[in-house]
């Protein structure tokens, strides 16, 4: 991706209307352009990555933010699917979620997370996670086209 020329592009997979408040906030105070999708459950997800229905016209994010308890198929349900396809299993997935639980961890890592962090629950420290996640994943890392 050249970082100069174009926005970077996320698709960010969470149902509570908080967190995706505070992770669009988070995003706007970056130096970096984004253009963020928001879905809200796992469902949509796929269909948005797959340009199904609604999202026929949908682009292919650079990066995708998935939490794990999403409505219809879970995150881990979402993220199987992704590293199970050939061309979506390119995309860096970050599990952004409140668990903090081993088993999730663990399932997550199986099934090829490219990270996974678990939410701060102080609004100062969950926007500082976001813009660390965007430093790396969007500055510092070299993402496939």
């Amino acid at each position: 991706m050249n970082k100069e020329m174009r926005q970077a592009k996320i698709l960010l997979v969470e149902d509570n209307d908080g967190d995706i408040f505070l992770t669009l906030e988070a995003f706007e105070e970056s130096k970096i352009k984004t253009q963020i999708n928001v879905v809200k459950n796992g469902e949509d997800a796929l269909d948005f990555l797959y340009q199904r229905g609604e999202f026929k016209d949908a682009f292919k994010p650079d990066l995708i933010l998935l939490d794990i308890n999403i409505p219809l198929l879970n995150g881990h349900e979402v993220l199987k699917d992704i590293k199970s396809n050939k061309i979506l299993k390119k995309i860096p997935v970050i599990m952004l979620t409140t668990s903090s639980n081993k088993v999730d961890i663990e399932k997550a890592y199986s099934n090829h997370v490219n990270s996974f962090v678990t939410k701060p629950i102080q609004m100062d420290d969950f926007l500082s996670a976001i813009l660390k996640i965007e430093e790396f994943w969007l500055n510092l890392c070299t993402l496939s086209e």
